[in-house]
């Protein structure tokens, strides 16, 4: 009889995968990390980047995934908004010139197009409204629409709000600002995901009262505060209200967010917040943010071969075949499509 891991890759390379938060590009910025070599799995839980690469996702059945773009917080509005120009530009070099069949893609019918080609669609997004704060029109001012989604904020508190991070406490900044308000309509109008992700309780209910309900809210990379209690993961309130408008809610890789107190942190713990936002916000809801290379520690058994074993997990927890295809791919795809078709 088959492996578990034997099925789940199988089951990959089938069904497909879309993973909603990866921030291999930090380190490709930072360190000179190559995105088109496939590294040394990172056995050592002290190495924070090195978790994927493009041959590694691919091995493992990725047919797209957000590559975000972060802009270190430091600096005026204005230099912020140069670098991340140049950084949005960088990116899309390295994936176009890359000699692995991967493509860039802004919207679900340049996905699709990606994909019919045997390629992974890598779509861009921005980690951190600081990028835009010097903005002349905020979103609007993205050449050609670009950039897929936006996380309000990041680790620390910005011009447009306050983050959940104990970062906050050392900005005056509580809940969203005017400036944020007006972020939120302008990516309604321009057709952006506002995602929740990284914001204080607060922010978010904010951000929920100005968002156009008609589109679909996500929240990329957080666990659950019914599982594991954490100032960045979601109460089932939260959870509920992102379903509702028709969005998704990955679920990431990082212990300390999924840790069950009962000794290792291991690829179950992160199937079992998935199946918490499955039974309060509806299996519709479910979806995969890894956060790989973001300064992450996974859990032991997602520091290989990750996907494969996060979907090993689900079948040794009899999730249907239908389930998976929805928590990989068919979630967000239906709501990359309702968005930006």
């Amino acid at each position: 009889m088959r492996s578990y891991s034997e099925q789940a890759r199988e089951l990959l390379l089938e069904l497909g995968l879309i993973d909603l938060h990866i921030d291999s590009f930090i380190p490709t910025r930072l360190f000179g990390y190559d995105l088109n070599v496939s590294h040394a799995h990172p056995r050592n839980p002290n190495v924070f980047f090195g978790q994927l690469d493009f041959p590694r996702a691919l091995e493992q059945g990725m047919t797209a995934g957000m590559f975000s773009i972060t802009t270190n917080p430091i600096g005026t509005p204005t230099y912020r908004w140069e670098v991340f120009q140049k950084n949005l530009r960088n990116l899309k070099t390295l994936i176009e010139g890359s000699q692995h069949p991967v493509g860039w893609a802004t919207t679900y019918s340049e996905m699709k197009e990606v994909n019919e080609m045997g390629k992974l669609a890598c779509l861009p997004a921005i980690q951190g409204g600081n990028s835009i704060e010097g903005a002349p029109e905020l979103a609007l001012s993205i050449e050609d629409n670009a950039i897929t989604r936006i996380t309000l904020v990041h680790l620390t508190s910005s011009g447009f709000g306050e983050t959940s991070s104990p970062f906050r406490f050392i900005s005056s900044t509580r809940g969203l600002t005017r400036r944020g308000m007006e972020l939120v309509e302008t990516m309604n109008q321009a057709r952006v995901f506002v995602d929740l992700a990284h914001i204080s309780k607060q922010c978010f209910w904010d951000a929920v009262s100005v968002h156009d309900r008609r589109q679909p809210l996500i929240v990329t990379h957080t666990g659950v505060e019914e599982c594991t209690p954490h100032w960045r993961n979601l109460d089932d309130h939260q959870c509920r209200i992102v379903a509702e408008t028709g969005g998704v809610i990955g679920i990431m890789f990082e212990r300390s967010f999924v840790d069950s107190g009962n000794g290792e942190t291991l690829a179950v713990d992160v199937v079992r917040h998935m199946e918490h936002v499955r039974k309060v916000a509806g299996e519709d809801a479910v979806a995969i943010g890894t956060d790989y290379d973001g300064a992450i520690t996974p859990p032991t058994d997602l520091r290989e071969d990750g996907y494969v074993e996060l979907v090993a997990r689900m079948l040794q927890r009899a999730w249907s075949r239908d389930q998976i295809a929805k928590a990989l791919r068919l979630n967000f795809e239906r709501t990359f499509k309702e968005l930006r078709p």
